[in-house]
């Protein structure tokens, strides 16, 4: 039984390489994804950072508002 197919490489080596293959293009769109969550936390964190201070402002206002009629 002969497997090997005309240029010399074998059934198996050729399912091997497309499977490198597959399996590059699952890291490659893994490492995207992981680039995407960490841009996304960072501008969550940033969006929580810009609320906190708008909530704090809004306290001393309505304190300022009590104390000062």
């Amino acid at each position: 039984m002969d497997t090997m197919e005309p240029h010399g490489h074998g059934m198996a080596a050729d399912i091997l390489t497309s499977e490198v293959a597959n399996a590059r293009q699952r890291i490659n769109r893994t490492e995207l994804a992981i680039q995407r969550t960490k841009e996304m936390l960072a501008e969550n964190i940033a969006m929580q950072s810009r609320i906190r201070t708008a909530q704090r402002r809004l306290v001393e206002a309505a304190r300022w508002v009590k104390t000062d009629p």
